[in-house]
């Protein structure tokens, strides 16, 4: 019996009549056999997004000569692309301070095949989470930060993200702020955890904010860095309801979970091409 290969292709361009039907047209004449499909047709910014599951079991063209003809088919559309092969996970680097709950879950499910990705690295500008990377068998590097050192340790963290041909740089509660031009040239490739329900209760200290203002949810939000702090596009939101009996203790302690899980969601849906950036939102193609 035939191996059978899977492909994801997720793409968007400028919404035009018939765009759906074209690509769809071409996988077809390759002989691609699509097993799933999501899209969306944008009316504020008139853009299509979609995303494109296939397999090679009719496939008549080897995968280079697929590619070759999207790419011959992208540039008339003004269409932006990724095709892989769904097997070929992308490399994670994580980056992570003392807190260690969100590193615990992302290690926890990438060893149990829950979670599409090769961790390849984990960086820290503290000790605190080093034998939790040993014990993975995953490379540990401490970089410590301060303020004399701060852009020198950014470049490092750079060096090592390349080092390791990395696609997906994850701040898993790593308490420092990356400089205006890191988070340029990562745009799309990191994402942080954001201990609150984003907007509200930026910065520093949300459980307290919350806390004061009496609130009744409490939330994380898995977003896209940017150079404007925790303003980045939203992948992902959980939330659960509190009521005045709950102390800062008690937020923070269920605010570890919902961190971890959106984290966990966020770089789920990042590895398998569900998430396209549509100015400053995110479209989920489920």
């Amino acid at each position: 019996m035939k191996n059978i290969n899977h492909y994801i292709l997720t793409w968007q361009c400028p919404d035009t009549s018939g765009v759906l039907a074209k690509v769809s047209q071409s996988l077809f004449q390759q002989g691609a056999f699509i097993t799933e499909t999501s899209q969306y047709s944008d009316p504020y910014t008139e853009t299509f997004f979609s995303r494109v599951a296939f397999d090679d079991r009719e496939l008549k063209v080897g995968f280079e000569e697929l590619s070759q003809a999207i790419d011959l088919l992208a540039k008339p559309l003004n269409m932006h692309y990724k095709i892989r092969a769904k097997e070929s996970y992308p490399n994670v680097v994580i980056a992570v301070s003392k807190d260690d709950h969100c590193l615990v879950s992302l290690l926890t499910k990438f060893k149990a095949g829950a979670l599409p990705v090769n961790i390849v690295a984990i960086t820290s500008n503290h000790q605190d989470c080093e034998a939790l990377a040993q014990w993975h068998n995953i490379p540990f590097h401490y970089l410590p930060v301060n303020k004399d050192n701060k852009a020198q340790q950014e470049q490092a963290l750079l060096a090592i993200y390349q080092q390791y041909q990395g696609d997906l740089l994850v701040l898993a509660r790593y308490m420092q702020i990356l400089s205006d031009q890191l988070c340029h040239s990562l745009r799309g490739q990191a994402i942080n955890i954001h201990h609150s329900f984003l907007p509200s209760f930026k910065g520093a200290k949300p459980y307290h904010q919350a806390h004061k203002r009496g609130v009744k949810i409490i939330g994380a939000t898995a977003h896209y860095v940017t150079a404007d702090l925790d303003e980045g596009p939203i992948i992902v939101q959980e939330v659960k309801p509190i009521n005045h009996t709950f102390t800062i203790e008690k937020m923070v302690h269920l605010g570890h979970d919902l961190e971890a899980t959106a984290l966990c969601h966020a770089v789920k849906m990042h590895a398998e091409q569900r998430i396209c950036l549509n100015k400053d939102k995110t479209v989920i193609l489920s």
